[in-house]
């Protein structure tokens, strides 16, 4: 069975012919043009062997996106250019009648358009992520990869039925797939019926039943914990951080491309290389080997299809020749078959190998797409390092936890910590696990598992909770007891004899895409709160913004410019024809730190007056004492010039 679910602001249809002779004619009435508002219109498409139990299991699947979309109607559409499979006019009829009785179940006004008849309809799509979602009940088979729909009109308003290729979009992004069948990894499935159960840790060692907690100083708790049980991943209106990196010129969606691709605008990229470069000089400072590594790997390789199914991920394909490869979704291929070929020393142990991924694939499902929360293809910094065995990857696992700490702080990032573990391993090593809930100082989620559905016994995800309450992982270290067998990975001992070592996987930061998220939900929350929003000035795209009081002023700014330059800021000089007060606003919509005006006092007396975004506060400083300031605020975090003109009239329009 299959379904499109369409949550739409308007919806209208009316009967014209029949399409099949053997469906009964229509009473005058049921021929008029029937009207929706706020409804959730249900393309549905009924394949051969389906049954009462397919359409049961599609009815639950619609009720829980009506409810999380908060319609007031529901319209079951019977749609069969969805599948070339399809039931027997008989079977589908009885079907749909039973479908439409399970949906009137939970939504009294739902209401079902003629069977067998061709109609014209009309429908307006909301704009939000749930609005269109394409679901498969049951085998479905002898379809992948086709979907044939009505043709979209301007504004996003499908106007006419057809059986056409348009897709269905949404402000750019493709977000409607055809119903393609992913080479899904047994990992992936077995998460999916996996048992778990959790607990909350305290710093005094208690284990407590997230039910039975008491949460009233950790609401940042509270609302992960709930989304960690209740699993509820999909937004029911778009994230704040989507409007704030279009408003800011920062990243923008690709229409050209597949959903969850993004295009990186020069005031995005700069903050993105700068997180890249920060972290990347930690890595190499930590010790760890940096290595660049092939994006796409051959499926037949019997190592990478073992460890393909055992990481919880859907991947890309593509071929080459006669090969058929996959698009890595993160550097565990290529590092791994490079210890496997290294000749390895006990005395070189613990040994890290680290790659900045440009990029990392995951086919992830198209209604849990979210901006740069959860994207098809991101930046991983990925380090793997190789112990000489458990005891020395749980010391590595600790010092790299307190590193994540570290790292989230230093970005003002607030974080709530799950530790995800094998029940027996966690029962062995409470002790190992109180030092880090301690470190931090607050009870943390613990999530057990009686059977080990994937590579690693043991990890853990710091999580961003954002403003919807929605959390996402960022920083993670795991424990993996299965890769260094799979991948035929050694070392050689103190006695000359190889041993097979213990490996860790660990991202300090998580996706750098995914800290951007983090940054911009955390400035939209202070938005929300009323309070002035800004980024740390070392990532801020400009940190200084010059503005003349008059045009006699340019030649000081154009000096002012080039010192600031000089001396490793990114500064730009406003020289439109604006109002000075349009210029300062401007600046200010743009969150720049350091707004500057320079006026014929400011040149007598060789002072600046500045205009400090975080303090609020306005006052008169030489520049050598600015420049010192912005350094100090820069501090030892890197610096990346910014791809843009310094002068705004040179400046295109980008999006």
């Amino acid at each position: 069975m299959r379904l499109l679910e369409l949550h739409c602001e308007t919806a209208s249809y009316k009967p014209r012919t029949k399409a099949l002779k053997s469906v009964a004619d229509l009473k005058p009435e049921e021929k008029t043009e029937r009207k929706y508002s706020n409804v959730l219109v249900v393309f549905t498409t009924v394949e051969k062997n389906d049954s009462r139990q397919t359409v049961e299991q599609a009815a639950a699947v619609v009720e829980k996106n009506f409810r999380e979309v908060k319609a007031d109607n529901l319209l079951v559409y019977p749609y069969a250019h969805l599948s070339n499979d399809l039931a027997p006019p008989s079977d589908a009829v009885e079907l749909l009648d039973y479908f439409h009785q399970q949906v009137k179940k939970f939504c009294k006004p739902a209401e079902k358009s003629p069977f067998g008849w061709y109609k014209q309809f009309s429908i307006n799509v909301l704009g939000h992520p749930l609005s269109e979602l394409s679901k498969t009940i049951g085998a479905g088979a002898g379809n992948e990869g086709k979907l044939s729909v009505a043709s979209v009109g301007k504004d996003g308003k499908i106007e006419a039925a057809g059986s056409g290729k348009a897709s269905f979009v949404e402000e750019k992004q493709v977000v409607i797939e055809a119903g393609k069948k992913d080479e899904e990894s047994q990992s992936l499935k077995a998460e999916s019926t996996l048992k778990t159960y959790f607990k909350i840790l305290t710093p005094q060692g208690e284990l407590i039943d997230p039910s039975e907690f008491d949460y009233s100083k950790h609401p940042g708790l509270k609302k992960f914990a709930d989304y960690e049980i209740k699993k509820v991943r999909a937004y029911a209106k778009e994230p704040p951080h989507i409007k704030l990196m279009r408003e800011h010129k920062l990243v923008s969606y690709e229409p050209a491309s597949d959903s969850g691709q993004f295009r990186w605008l020069p005031k995005g990229l700069v903050i993105k290389k700068t997180l890249e470069k920060k972290v990347s000089d930690w890595m190499v400072d930590y010790g760890a080997l940096q290595v660049e590594t092939p994006i796409m790997y051959d499926y037949a390789h019997p190592a990478l299809k073992k460890y393909l199914h055992r990481f919880p991920a859907r991947q890309y394909t593509v071929e080459s020749d006669e090969k058929k490869l996959f698009l890595r979704f993160s550097a565990c291929f290529g590092q791994f078959l490079a210890v496997h070929d290294a000749q390895i020393s006990y005395k070189q142990l613990p040994l890290k190998v680290y790659e900045l991924t440009h990029y990392s694939f995951r086919r992830e499902q198209s209604g849990e797409l979210a901006g740069l929360k959860r994207l098809r293809a991101f930046t991983m910094p990925d380090m793997h390092t190789v112990c000489a065995d458990l005891s020395g990857a749980k010391d590595e696992f600790e010092s790299q936890y307190n590193l994540c700490v570290k790292w989230n702080k230093e970005l003002g990032i607030e974080f709530e910590t799950a530790f995800r573990a094998q029940e027996d391993f966690f029962e062995e090593n409470k002790e190992f696990y109180l030092r880090m809930v301690k470190k931090v100082g607050k009870p943390m989620l613990i999530e057990l598992f009686n059977t080990r559905y994937a590579y690693f016994i043991t990890k853990f995800e710091m999580n961003f909770v954002d403003n919807a309450e929605k959390a996402s992982g960022l920083s993670t270290v795991q424990i993996d007891v299965e890769n260094c067998e799979t991948f035929d990975m050694s070392y050689v001992d103190e006695a000359g004899k190889k041993q097979r070592p213990v490996v860790l996987h660990a991202s300090i930061p998580g996706a750098v895409d995914r800290v951007l998220y983090a940054l911009l939900e955390r400035e939209a929350g202070k938005i929300i709160a009323g309070k002035t929003p800004s980024f740390p000035t070392w990532l801020s795209p400009t940190q200084v913004r010059l503005i003349p009081l008059s045009d006699g002023q340019n030649k000081d700014c154009e000096k002012t410019l080039k010192e600031l330059l000089s001396a490793g800021i990114r500064a730009d000089f406003d020289d439109r024809v604006e109002s000075m007060g349009k210029k300062i606003r401007n600046a200010e919509l743009e969150w720049v730190p350091h707004i500057v005006v320079i006026g014929p006092r400011e040149v007598k007396e060789g002072k600046l007056a500045v205009r400090e975004r975080e303090s609020g506060k306005q006052h008169e400083i030489e520049l050598g004492t600015l420049i010192k300031k912005i350094n100090d605020e820069i501090g030892d975090n890197p610096r990346e010039k910014l791809a843009l003109p310094t002068h705004l009239t040179k400046r295109p329009v980008l999006n």
